[in-house]
């Protein structure tokens, strides 16, 4: 069942049918509020009880406890009753809301006026209209009083001020200024200090043919502003007087050079124009959008991954190979995490690139195969198979004999997703970022420069270099800031963190790093990354520090649980059952973390007593006996591989 949270008005839940979810009393609604409140970070039992109770109860701890589970029951009513919640989850000293960006009215309400403020007219218009009517009362209401909900409430009421009048900006370029009068009338009367509303207020009256009614506006708010707050008005309105009085083109619509919004809708309209709609050339440009998609953010990544394979499918039903190898190698997006967002969407790719390579014609591109052949290289990460391999290999030595850059750059990072045959290979990785850096620098290959400089910033952390690993972590940061492209920040955060655990900080201070860093990457739109990070990261670090692995029965581990679970058995004091666990522990994945889920493994195997699965750490590990376990992630790790290889050591000797 998929839960929408309300929060622009009363604070409110629904199910996916639209009917109202019963969310209980009053406090249980406020656990809720103070959750969404802290959009997916941790909130911690204290702090909850410090909210809820100026002067807390006896038992007020054990009291949120109950509100969360009653809360847990009504939003996932089917979940079994073993099964961790997925929703309102326990980490940490506390509780945090995993809701998806688009299910609370709030976040949607952000992320619509974010979209709308570089948007062309029509679709800010459309944009605004859509958000603007989410609003059912003041925002947290019920809530005014407290001191948690009143920055959210004021941030929220500016935003939707702000979102009135660029809609009513919108509708203003449209030509629609008899429309907007009557509700910038309104929204002077209430907000009369808003000088961008008295501004838009006289420009509609203006547009509608009342000149005189524009410059009496203008004059009001002068009055106002002088008069009571003792301002002067900014230029903009005395410019926009000035332009009245002289019937200037400007406020017309008709003079100056167009904007990038207009040049983008102008540049869309064309297309249409031109371009006939089903068309070989239509789909085939959308994939460099989607390409472009994928690098602006969270909304811009899923996007771009839920319509990829429907430009695949529709490409393989007009029966042309050769276009479906375009589509399939035009999809060239910089990837640096070994696990896949969606598995199952990934093994489609593939499947598709291998028909499309199979009925390619003999006299086909050697471009296009390899590009085939980088996306099934990239999209094979994680598996054992060596076709993977294969591909990498074969694209890179096409590219290489072409000397297309780009082309070289894509196949460059389908070997570096195949680099994880053994342990110990962060100097072959830190070579192929070193070489994408270069090349991708000189053609002016953005992307794939960042890329670069991720891969080393890993490869230089698994080998406990972090001054050059900084370096490429402010690099990274660098280019992400001047080409827009912001979910780097989510790599560079976990970096710091990773930073801070490794290099004697507090395992204090580096847990809230490693929190912070979660709850930033919540809602980025990476599930392959997010799901499970957290508690591993935490779980390496008291692991390397000697603790004792203390995680409630609810925690997600995601992918990572058979790894972790025998440490979390051996902690609740049950050996038998973490020996049992222990045996069916699977090969960790040939990926960024295949070091540090063999030290867990050989961690609880020491604890056990298990030989033969201490002889099995030790010959895999001893690889990267020069490595920090995990830092190849960049995000977390478990201490130098060396210490654990002298566990291991002592352990077996006795």
């Amino acid at each position: 069942m998929r839960v929408v949270f309300g929060v622009l008005g009363p604070v409110v839940a629904w199910d996916d049918a639209g009917t109202p979810i019963d969310v209980k009393g009053p406090r249980h609604r406020a656990v809720l509020a103070r959750l969404v409140v802290a959009r997916g970070q941790v909130v911690p039992v204290g702090r909850l009880v410090d909210d809820l109770w100026r002067e807390p109860p006896p038992g007020a701890v054990s009291a949120v406890r109950t509100f969360v589970a009653a809360l847990r029951r009504a939003l996932e009513p089917q979940r079994p009753a073993r099964e961790p919640a997925r929703l309102l989850v326990t980490a940490g000293p506390g509780y945090a809301l995993r809701a998806a960006p688009d299910t609370v009215d709030a976040w949607r309400f952000d992320t619509a006026v974010t979209a709308a403020s570089g948007a062309p007219p029509p679709r800010a218009a459309e944009l605004l209209d859509a958000a603007l009517s989410w609003w059912r009362g003041p925002a947290y209401a019920g809530f005014e009083d407290e001191p948690w909900a009143g920055a959210e409430r004021s941030r929220l009421e500016q935003l939707r001020l702000n979102a009135l009048e660029q809609h009513a900006e919108a509708r203003l370029a449209l030509g629609r200024a008899a429309d907007v009068v009557p509700d910038l009338d309104a929204h002077v009367a209430e907000h009369p200090w808003r000088e961008e509303a008295w501004r838009l207020l006289a420009l509609a009256l203006y547009r509608t043919g009342r000149q005189g009614d524009a410059l009496a506006v203008l004059r009001r708010a002068r009055g106002l502003l002088l008069d009571q707050l003792g301002l002067d008005p900014s230029p903009r309105l005395g410019r926009l007087e000035v332009d009245i009085l002289q019937q200037s083109d400007r406020i017309g619509g008709g003079a100056g050079s167009p904007g990038p919004e207009q040049i983008w809708a102008d540049a869309a309209a064309a297309y249409d124009r031109a371009v006939a709609a089903g068309s070989r050339a239509r789909l085939e440009s959308t994939v460099g959008l989607l390409r472009s998609l994928a690098v602006t953010g969270p909304s811009g990544l899923e996007a771009a991954r839920s319509q990829r394979l429907a430009a695949i499918a529709a490409a393989e039903q007009l029966g042309d190979a050769e276009l479906t190898a375009r589509v399939i190698g035009g999809y060239d997006v910089p990837a640096i995490w070994t696990r896949s967002d969606d598995p199952a969407q990934a093994a489609q790719v593939v499947a598709a690139a291998e028909r499309a390579q199979a009925a390619l014609l003999p006299g086909a591109s050697a471009a296009t195969r390899a590009r085939l052949l980088a996306t099934i290289a990239v999209e094979s990460r994680g598996s054992r198979a060596a076709r993977g391999l294969e591909a990498a290999r074969e694209a890179e030595r096409i590219a290489r004999r072409l000397g297309d850059p780009a082309l070289l750059a894509f196949a460059l990072n389908g070997v570096f997703m195949q680099t994880f045959h053994r342990a110990g290979l962060a100097p072959d990785r830190d070579e192929i970022g070193a070489e994408l850096i270069t090349l991708c620098a000189r053609n002016g290959l953005v992307t794939f420069e960042i890329l670069g400089h991720l891969i080393r910033l890993q490869a230089r952390s698994a080998l406990a270099d972090f001054a050059a690993a900084d370096e490429h972590a402010a690099a990274a940061d660098r280019l992400a800031e001047r080409h827009e492209t912001p979910l780097v920040g989510v790599f560079t955060r976990w970096y710091r963190a990773l930073r801070l655990a490794a290099t004697g900080s507090s395992a204090q201070a580096a847990e809230a790093a490693y929190r912070d860093a979660a709850a930033r990457l919540a809602g980025a739109g990476m599930p392959g990354v997010d799901r499970g990070l957290l508690p591993l990261a935490l779980l390496c670090l008291r692991v390397w520090h000697g603790e004792p692995a203390h995680f409630d029965d609810d925690t997600d581990w995601g992918p990572y649980e058979p790894w972790a679970r025998p440490l979390v058995l051996l902690a609740r004091d049950r050996p038998a059952d973490a020996a049992a666990a222990l045996r069916r522990t699977p090969q960790p994945p040939r990926d960024l973390l295949f070091e540090a889920l063999w030290c867990l493994t050989a961690q609880a195997a020491v604890a056990l007593g298990d030989r033969t699965m201490m002889e099995r750490a030790r010959t895999e590990l001893t690889p990267a006996a020069d490595e920090l376990a995990g830092a190849g992630s960049g995000m977390l790790t478990a201490g130098p591989v060396a210490d654990h290889l002298g566990h291991l050591a002592a352990a077996l000797d006795e």
